[in-house]
């Protein structure tokens, strides 16, 4: 795991600590069974980097989430139930009752460096989606300000039509990355061996 992410997943585990209903939206039917996966977090996730910040996007769709590896799914999986009431709350003030929702983090490069929030951004096929809600999980997300090796994060609610079935390019203002397209390759090959693991009831190692 690259360094300046290494805190996340511990991060995720204090915002944990509230039980709530779960919010979590998953795509379709046909799950993978939980707690056999061995992907990283960044193998499934797209950076944008610019000359200060790195902006990470990761769907939280369980379709994608239990194929991590399992004490990062469990951390995932708690982390949006511990946001369920402002989830909901995000929604019914939109005027929606379901969305797609993404875990996304700014990482500092520079000294106090401003982030915008809302220049975070979606495109699949053709279709270009800005967030319905955001929810933040950091206590300086309001600052929007985060220091050098320092970071920030909140849960993106989008358009629950967003296909993750397919690749997506994501935004942050006019930088881009699309490199989802190589993480749909890897997120099929782990659901196979996921199942095999599960049939077997084997762990990941």
């Amino acid at each position: 795991m690259t360094a300046y992410w290494r805190t996340w997943v511990e991060a995720a585990a204090v915002a944990a600590s509230v039980a709530a209903p779960s919010v979590l939206q998953a795509q379709g039917s046909d799950l993978p069974p939980a707690g056999f996966g061995s992907l990283r977090q960044d193998q499934v996730a797209v950076t944008i980097t610019t000359s200060n910040l790195a902006v990470r996007v990761m769907p939280l769709d369980e379709h994608v989430t239990r194929l991590l590896a399992p004490d990062t799914y469990a951390s995932l999986h708690a982390l949006a139930q511990s946001k369920s009431a402002a989830i909901t709350a995000a929604l019914r003030s939109a005027g929606r009752d379901s969305a797609s929702l993404f875990f996304v983090t700014f990482f500092g490069l520079q000294p106090q460096v401003t982030f915008i929030p809302d220049q975070v951004s979606i495109q699949s096929q053709g279709v270009y989606y800005r967030p319905i809600a955001i929810v933040p999980l950091s206590p300086q997300w309001n600052d929007a300000r985060v220091d050098q090796r320092q970071q920030a994060s909140a849960v993106y609610l989008f358009d629950p039509a967003i296909p993750l079935s397919q690749t997506f390019t994501a935004y942050y203002g006019d930088q881009y990355s699309a490199t989802f397209d190589n993480a749909l390759t890897l997120l099929q090959s782990e659901r196979a061996r996921v199942l095999a693991r599960a049939a077997q009831q084997q762990p990941p190692q």
